[in-house]
């Protein structure tokens, strides 16, 4: 992974502020801490599991100032922020007039590797608009067929911190790494890095979609195997070359077609590589089939190649790709079959929380009955209606910004009959269920993939896509 530098940060009474709670922050006020650092933690919110949190952390020593999240605290001489923070809040700004250093989770998480005397963990690392998780979790499933020890972290819900510091001991890691951690991360040098794919989001945080793509970009840097990126997304490539990455590093990409050399990619139904074999312009090596790829969905496919890459790119071998990949299956919400009532698939995608992802699922599908709307967060659609319109038989609308899609539609697939829910009330999924129902003929797919975010009906995309799943679910036992 490039040199295996340890930090060497003399922590024993360095004063260090801690922006934010939750799953980074405290895995980082507990580490510094443990070190000797003098630890305050700032946090906005000040309700009853913010309180429950502070008290575990001051019983240990360090001081937690709840619903104070933009001041920043006196002698203050390193911030670590947990991801989500937006970098013009004032306790940056203060900090950056001070001259204070602002690190993320990973960065600190970077730095703190191997400082127990252990040999650090290699990263292979993946970020992009979409798929990351999935594509994270199948690699560390092709990792552990390959007899590895590894786990799959950072922004799927699992501590970097607590992976690089805890008593487990790993071979290499499978890194999610989101555009707002790799933000604060400057030092992190993965032994090889994907970019999946590029889309506007976020671009509120990040201000601009330049900015946004170099922050995706970071997760090249000083790689030292492979750099991954998707052939299909030119926008990717571009970042390839503007890393400054170790000599002998490969630009490695791949496609849903016949790839090509240094590819891997699908010919005949079979996923091949073309890029880790002894002769990439002669030979390629039969990785797995498609139908080992659950769900065979193109966009799973290609985060199958992806994950392969980089379990390719560690020197795993052809069968513990193909093992990996039949042995895993996606979480919940990302295009998750529910049910087939009378001849009609149900499929619950609330996790294409944007367009792009919500362009990847209805190409999944031939014809689409499309259960669609939220919180738009300054999206625009006609690019996505334009694409699915030849699919979709009809569309069923719901949430805050349900008249932007409503618009789109108008504007690029008229024929396709629409029908619109003025209603955030609890039952408002099972109405969108049936109404699709109703619309939906054999064949045909209803599928959610809402192209938005859920808050203003669901506290997230995970108790969307359950209630949906409970409307199918409580229309198949009554046609049953």
């Amino acid at each position: 992974m490039g040199s295996q530098e340890v930090s060497s940060v003399d922590w024993q009474g360095k004063h260090v502020t801690v922006a934010g709670l939750g799953v980074s922050g405290i895995p980082a006020a507990r580490a510094l801490h443990e070190r000797g650092a003098v630890v305050t933690v700032v946090n906005d919110g000040d309700d009853e599991r913010a309180r429950a949190q502070a008290a575990e952390l001051e019983a240990l020593g360090v001081t937690v100032r709840l619903g104070d999240g933009a001041t920043l605290p006196p002698s203050t001489e390193l911030v670590v922020t947990a991801p989500g923070w937006q970098p013009d809040k004032p306790l940056f700004l203060a900090a950056a007039e001070a001259g204070v250093d602002i690190w993320g989770d990973v960065e600190l998480a970077w730095r703190l590797r191997g400082t127990d005397g252990r040999e650090p963990a290699p990263w292979l690392a993946v970020t992009g608009t979409n798929g990351k998780t999935t594509t994270v979790r199948m690699l560390a499933s092709i990792l552990e067929a390959a007899g590895l020890r590894t786990a799959a972290v950072g922004n799927i819900g699992v501590s970097l911190l607590d992976a690089v510091l805890g008593e487990q001991e790993y071979d290499v890691l499978a890194v999610e790494l989101s555009s707002y951690q790799l933000h604060w991360a400057s030092s992190p040098r993965a032994h090889s890095g994907a970019v999946l794919n590029l889309a506007p989001d976020h671009l509120d945080w990040h201000g601009s979609m330049t900015a946004y793509a170099a922050d995706k970009g970071r997760v090249y840097e000083g790689n030292t195997v492979a750099c991954v990126y998707n052939v299909a997304d030119p926008a990717t490539e571009d970042l390839v070359r503007a890393a400054d990455v170790e000599e002998g590093c490969r630009a490695i990409g791949f496609t849903l077609g016949a790839p090509g050399p240094s590819q891997l990619g699908v010919v005949d139904g079979i996923l091949v590589d073309r890029a880790f074999v002894p002769d990439r312009h002669q030979q390629a090596q039969e990785l797995a089939e498609v139908t080992d790829v659950h769900p065979p969905a193109p966009h799973n496919i290609a985060n199958a190649l992806a994950a392969a890459a980089l379990a390719r790119a560690f020197g795993v071998g052809a069968a513990a790709v193909r093992d990996g990949l039949r042995a895993f299956r996606p979480d919940a919400h990302r295009i998750e079959h529910v049910a087939d009532i009378g001849e009609v698939a149900y499929v619950d995608d609330s996790k294409a929380t944007n367009t792009h992802a919500a362009e990847a699922s209805l190409a999944a599908y031939d014809s689409v009955v499309w259960i669609a709307g939220g919180l738009a967060k300054g999206a625009t659609f006609d690019a996505l209606v334009t694409g699915a319109a030849k699919r979709l038989r009809g569309a069923v609308l719901m949430g805050a910004d349900r008249a932007l899609i409503r618009e789109a539609l108008t504007r690029h697939a008229p024929e396709v009959p629409v029908v619109e829910l003025d209603r955030t009330d609890t039952g408002a999924m099972s109405e969108a269920v049936a109404r699709a129902a109703a619309l939906a003929r054999p064949g045909d797919t209803v599928l959610l993939a809402p192209a938005c975010a859920s808050m203003d009906m669901f506290v997230n995309y995970n108790k969307r896509g359950e209630a949906f799943a409970d409307a199918v679910r409580a229309r198949a036992d009554e046609s049953a």
